[in-house]
């Protein structure tokens, strides 16, 4: 079961990637879906992940969750790296800096409760898998405060 829904989960991204964000932006169970673009830390190529994500004001929020993994996922790390990557919301995709939130920063709850919503409480019971704090990350568009 587990391989059929990793498969469903890349038969969305390509679909995503491959119309232009025509279709694919709230395609998985109807929860808004972005397109991270970051550049691999080993590796150095471009790597595209579809995450869910909340809206908060002008940033854009997605966890780290890897379902509940031990481990978090390998962007997490390229973020961590490179911090400055493109996110595509539909078919407008832009510059954003990232960074990562954990329960120690004053607005985490604020954060987990938005990312957690849209997920229908789907994170909260990722987090009852691991032991590791899941990390909420920040995506703030490269040109906000910027004037046109």
């Amino acid at each position: 079961m587990a391989g059929l829904f990793v498969r469903a989960l890349q038969a969305h991204q390509w679909l995503y990637e491959k119309s232009g964000g025509l279709v694919g932006h709230r395609l998985l169970f109807g929860n808004p879906t972005l397109l991270l673009r970051t550049v691999g830390r080993k590796t150095g190529l471009e790597r595209t992940s579809a995450l869910t994500y909340a809206e908060d004001g002008a940033d854009y929020l997605v966890t780290a969750s890897n379902g509940g993994s031990p481990r978090p996922p390998g962007w997490l790390a390229n973020l961590k790296a490179r911090p400055e990557c493109e996110i595509q919301v539909g078919r407008r995709a832009f510059p954003v800096r990232a960074r990562a939130t954990l329960p120690d920063d004053p607005e985490y709850a604020r954060r987990w409760g938005l990312v957690d919503a849209v997920n229908h409480g789907r994170y909260s019971e990722y987090q009852k898998k691991t032991k590791r704090p899941i990390a909420v990350v920040v995506l703030s568009p490269a040109n906000a405060g910027q004037s046109e």
